[in-house]
């Protein structure tokens, strides 16, 4: 019983000393109100759920390197048939230099299959990452961000 109430002890003091320290950096492990929270998204060919009634999955037209790189976003409703109810941004920058190369907000451009492409300008070797949003009605349903190197 003693060495249970020691570890309660130390696992006690531990959260308060790193709460402490997020406090100290002005952080908290919660989002502050109309803070987004950007959903990290699975790899390439992995489903993403957006809400309950549809999911995405994107992929490349080639490994990104260094140039112009198509990043393509297929929808997909409950009945996996593909759809295009959404509105659709992306930003790419790199994280580690945030702002330096950022693109700004571009829209998604529908192809023929009804993919949603948008042009990815890699200026750099690094971490890159394109924050992703999808509007239905005007209104943001979700926030993504896929993250990938070069």
């Amino acid at each position: 019983m003693h060495k249970l109430f020691i570890i309660f002890v130390l696992v006690f003091a531990s959260l308060v000393a790193a709460f402490s320290v997020l406090a100290a950096f002005g952080q908290s492990a919660a989002p502050k109100p109309g803070e987004i929270v950007w959903t990290p998204v699975p790899g390439p060919g992995k489903k993403c759920p957006v809400n309950d009634d549809y999911y995405f999955k994107y992929e490349f037209n080639e490994k990104p390197k260094m140039g112009m790189s198509i990043l393509k976003i297929r929808v997909f409703d409950k009945k996996n048939d593909q759809v295009v109810p959404f509105k659709m941004t992306g930003r790419s920058d790199m994280p580690s230099m945030r702002g330096a190369h950022d693109s700004g907000d571009v829209e998604f451009k529908l192809n023929r299959k009804n993919d949603y492409l948008l042009p990815v300008n890699v200026v750099m070797p690094g971490d890159w990452e394109i924050r992703v949003i999808f509007r239905l009605n005007d209104q943001a349903v979700f926030h993504g961000s896929i993250r990938f190197d070069v």
